[in-house]
């Protein structure tokens, strides 16, 4: 296996695991988790609600028991959209492939627990992406327009950053462009920075320091403050355990979801320019606090909880990138592998393949501009 490999598959695999952990622990406070599961999550762990069919009629989904969530849904349907392409993508491939990927073919639906459309499970946010693309026949490149700002586009964007492994302005800019298509304000920009962070952890010597000097020097408006804030505050802590009231103090003025997670006011997920996604700056610091360590950033994130699975997935696919396959345990691989019956590697090996297509073809057009170029330098003139 090629360092490429390793770290496309490390980064994959690893959000997904983080996904699967952090499912059974998303919307509660870590107060309400150690309460239900007696202490610190520390793996996987069966739902909050034993009786999750009926618990929460509006999510009717098994998360929990190492079960994958919408996040690893998009995620795969992202990367066999690469696969069809074979190089980079934009809005417009969001139209073209990846709708058709959400709402064409039947797939195994983990929380679901049958064969479904991925179409129908993922969340409203995603949604919109078929009722505006296929429905709504809007310009793709406006068609986020409008969407609750969430970290819907953010949550699936890891595979952009390995694409452009080692290059965070090119995933940077693949990400806010592709993202367009699903989000807008600060949803987008989250986005964009999340597979700047996944670029440069797949660098050889990225540290997590880098990847968040990546994230500042690239993000802009409250998604630049927000990461600012949190990991400043991250960097006098020791360990996640004990760190979730200050990382939330920090995180507060930037927030527009509430402290009570579910009891939204009306000023929650509207575009902003001062505000950001609460998932992004929290992973970053879980990655800053357990010093890429992949464990300790994804268990963070877990009990954490409030959005867990995005937030342990994100840090999931950033140390994954950071540390490659063997940095994510292998029994959590195995465990939620089987218990999610989704295959975890071989979509990070084709994640590989493809990126080594596009980055062969990015060099022969470099070669070819500069070529150009050198003609337009040569000769004199006047």
């Amino acid at each position: 296996m090629t360092p490429l490999e390793d770290r496309a598959v490390g980064c994959v695999a690893g959000a997904a695991v983080g996904d699967a952990l952090g499912g059974a622990t998303e919307g509660w406070t870590p107060e309400q988790i150690q309460v239900r599961y007696g202490g610190l999550v520390e793996g996987v762990v069966p739902p909050y609600y034993a009786d999750w069919r009926n618990a929460r009629p509006i999510a009717p989904y098994h998360k929990g028991d190492g079960h994958v969530t919408d996040d690893t849904l998009m995620t795969h349907a992202l990367i066999r959209v690469y696969e069809q392409v074979g190089g980079h993508l934009d809005a417009y491939a969001a139209a073209e492939y990846l709708v058709p990927e959400m709402m064409g073919e039947k797939r195994w639906i983990p929380e679901l627990e049958t064969e479904a459309l991925p179409l129908q499970r993922v969340f409203l946010a995603e949604k919109w992406l078929a009722l505006r693309l296929h429905y709504g026949h809007v310009d793709p490149r406006e068609a986020g327009v409008g969407n609750i700002v969430n970290c819907g586009a953010a949550m699936y964007m890891a595979p952009v950053g390995v694409v452009n492994a080692g290059d965070p302005d090119g995933a940077y800019a693949e990400a806010i462009d592709l993202a367009g298509a699903h989000q807008s304000s600060y949803g987008r920009e989250a986005a964009g920075v999340l597979a700047a962070a996944v670029a440069e952890a797949m660098r050889p010597g990225a540290t997590p320091d880098s990847v968040v000097a990546s994230c500042l020097r690239l993000s802009r408006d409250g998604t630049r403050a927000a990461i600012d804030a949190v990991c400043s505050a991250a960097r006098d802590l020791g360990h996640w355990e004990g760190s979730f009231e200050t990382l939330r103090a920090a995180m507060r003025p930037y927030d527009t979801v509430a402290d009570t997670y579910r009891d939204q006011g009306l000023g929650a997920r509207r575009p902003s320019r001062v505000h950001s996604i609460e998932e992004l700056p929290l992973a970053l610091a879980f990655l800053l606090i357990a010093k890429g360590d992949y464990r300790e950033t994804v268990l963070g994130g877990v009990n954490y909880g409030r959005d867990a699975d995005s937030i342990a997935s994100m840090g999931g696919a950033i140390a994954g990138a950071l540390g490659g396959r063997s940095a994510v345990p292998a029994a959590w691989i195995e465990e939620v592998s089987a218990a999610s019956r989704t295959d975890l590697v071989t979509p990070g090996l084709a994640l590989a393949s493809v990126a080594r297509r596009v980055r062969a073809a990015d060099a022969e057009r470099r070669r070819a501009a500069d070529a150009a170029f050198a003609e337009l330098l040569a000769g004199g003139g006047s």
